[in-house]
């Protein structure tokens, strides 16, 4: 199974090297990178409109061949832990129902040898604001 992988992988990374060269040679709207270096150089290899067709044939199979190693990537992966695997998750403690009441106290964990107790603050009431006489 690790073979299967690792030759996907290799797939996968020889056809994004090959898409960004692919990508690279293609001719924008004024010039081409390939006229950069020793002018119109793709011309005389494929013909007047022969790079076109070629490049944007090699461009759509290389893609599909990107996408397919993509979803085979993540389909054939080994399946061994993880760092997010060793993460330990708290457990999880059921919430008491909120009421109209003070909120309950709660305890800080340790520092010292002696904690001191937590005790909770008193609930303020809530007095009505008195009326403007406006």
């Amino acid at each position: 199974m690790a073979f299967v992988y690792y030759a996907i992988i290799l797939v996968h990374v020889l056809a994004c090297l090959f898409l960004i060269g692919v990508v690279l040679l293609q001719q924008g709207k004024s010039q081409d990178l390939a006229s950069a270096f020793g002018g119109g150089g793709t011309q005389t290899a494929f013909g007047p409109r022969g790079s076109a067709n070629v490049l944007s044939r090699a461009t759509t199979i290389l893609a599909g061949v990107f996408m397919v190693t993509s979803l085979s990537l993540s389909m054939v992966r080994p399946r061994s832990s993880t760092i997010l695997d060793t993460v330990k998750t708290p457990a999880a403690s059921p919430t008491p129902a909120r009421s109209a009441g003070p909120a309950p106290a709660t305890t800080l964990p340790a520092q010292s040898a002696a904690p001191a107790p937590v005790t909770p603050a008193p609930a303020a009431k809530a007095t009505p604001a008195p009326p403007s006489s406006r």
